[in-house]
């Protein structure tokens, strides 16, 4: 008896869909005698208190590069446009290793309350790793959080710590100083800030200092915020003129994660203030906090005491020195976008016989002349001729380079460099010459041509 094709075809696809329905169940089985699988709710349903672990797992998932390659995700935008956050899709599974485990996370937000399950081989539940890789998304999702949170400066008002956002631009890739020098301290940075237990093994307390020394305008104050920037850490400005005997409770004030500010610090080392500024550096109140980073600033160490530069009071001595020609061409690329000129051969020549021109002064002739890169060279080139020509370390702020400059700039207009060189150096002259007399009056400096800090 012959059995219809019909009957065949289905008895066929149903033995199919059997055995299809066989496999799922056998690995389900599988799954559930060899996998281990931990849900972490948002919510405390017993407190009612929010689970932290919750949060922290979210952040740590969207750090994953196996993120990248899930076949959905959610893309989402944080302050600044560059700054985009990919957060996993319900029910996708987002794939991790640690330790040389496979483990998986999926995210289940229609749960009551939203939890993430995290699902490890039972295998490796033998080796212990749970505990260390919680405390591997921990270490990683507070490292996140730091690097995303605003940054603070604090200023003390009437002995208390009053703060606003930093929102200082500087950073270490765009301030202008020996490439060398850059990387030396920038690598010093990078071991501070991952050499806590290596402090702690030596019983020493967990910071480090700085001596920023040279003449004003050199980029001190530029450097200060570039390195807050770096290490992603809150400012505290200390005035020692305006904060006097109150030093001990604002030290006591600060934060972890902090870099605790001191300039011109020359400026108040008189005989009943030196015993104050040493506990200030190294006494014990100092060292009631860990993680912290003090600079002081310093237009030059002569004349200070070697007890308050020694080590352990001060750990690292950092010279900033006048604009040399590697320096110019950094500022040049900076502020100008300029990488070469047929000019530059003079500017060497210039900086090379001498030139006193600081950072600040560079980059204040730079700015004025931006519409025309010829221009700015030429007026750097007028000015950097003058003040080696006057000589003894006298440069544009005190008004005389700038008087020469005008001189300079009046004899290559004659030879025919054009006069808007000559315009922008007597504009930038009668600047100086008002802020000079206002100096002579008594008047506060506004320091226009610092660099801005």
């Amino acid at each position: 008896m012959m059995i219809p094709i019909t009957l065949l075809i289905t008895t066929l696809i149903a033995l199919a869909l059997l055995r299809l329905l066989f496999i799922f169940l056998i690995r389900r089985w599988r799954c559930s005698h060899h996998h281990h699988h931990y849900r972490v709710p948002s919510l405390d349903t017993d407190s009612l208190q929010s689970n932290p672990l919750y949060r922290r797992v979210s952040t740590y998932l969207s750090s994953l590069p196996s993120l990248d390659d899930s076949d959905f995700a959610n893309l989402f935008a944080s302050r600044s446009p560059n700054d985009l956050t990919l957060r996993p899709d319900p029910n996708q599974p987002i794939l991790d290793s640690f330790l040389g485990a496979s483990l998986s996370w999926s995210h289940h937000p229609s749960d009551n309350p939203p939890s993430f399950v995290l699902t490890l081989p039972k295998r490796d539940l033998r080796r212990r790793i749970l505990r260390p890789y919680l405390h591997h998304i921990h270490s990683v999702s507070d490292e996140i959080d730091l690097k995303r949170r605003d940054l603070r400066l604090f200023t003390a008002l009437d002995g208390r710590w009053r703060s606003v956002p930093f929102t200082h631009p500087s950073t270490i890739e765009t301030v202008a100083m020996d490439p060398d020098l850059k990387t030396r301290v920038k690598s010093d940075l990078e071991s501070f800030l991952k050499s806590r237990q290596y402090y702690h093994r030596l019983g020493r307390v967990w910071k480090r200092s700085y001596l920023f020394h040279g003449p004003s305008g050199t980029g001190k104050s530029s450097f200060v915020a570039a390195m807050a920037r770096f290490l992603n850490y809150d400012v505290y400005d200390f005035d020692l003129g305006r904060d006097g005997g109150d030093l001990k409770s604002l030290l006591i004030g600060t934060t972890p994660r902090s870099l605790i500010l001191v300039e011109d610090l020359d400026r108040y080392l008189t005989d009943h203030r030196f015993p104050e500024l040493l506990n200030f550096m190294d006494g014990i109140v100092s060292c009631c906090g860990e993680e912290r980073v003090m600079v002081f600033t310093v237009n030059s160490r002569d004349g200070i005491d070697p007890a308050m530069l020694r080590p352990g009071r001060v750990d690292s001595h950092v010279y900033f020195p006048m604009c040399d020609f590697t320096a110019f061409k950094s500022l040049a690329s900076s502020y100008l976008g300029v990488k070469d000129h047929k000019l530059y051969p003079q500017v060497e020549e210039v900086f090379s016989a001498g030139a006193s021109l600081s950072p600040a002064e560079v980059g204040e002739i730079l700015i004025a002349n931006r519409g025309s890169p010829s221009r700015a060279i030429k007026t750097v080139i007028s000015a950097g001729r003058a003040s080696a020509r006057i000589g003894g370390g006298r440069r544009l702020s005190d008004g005389s380079v700038t008087a020469a400059a005008v001189e300079e700039a009046e004899e290559a207009t004659v030879c025919g460099e054009g006069p808007p060189a000559l315009r922008e150096i007597k504009k930038l002259y009668g600047l100086l010459k008002m802020r000079g007399g206002s100096r002579k009056e008594g008047l506060p400096d506004s320091g226009s041509l610092e660099n801005p800090s």
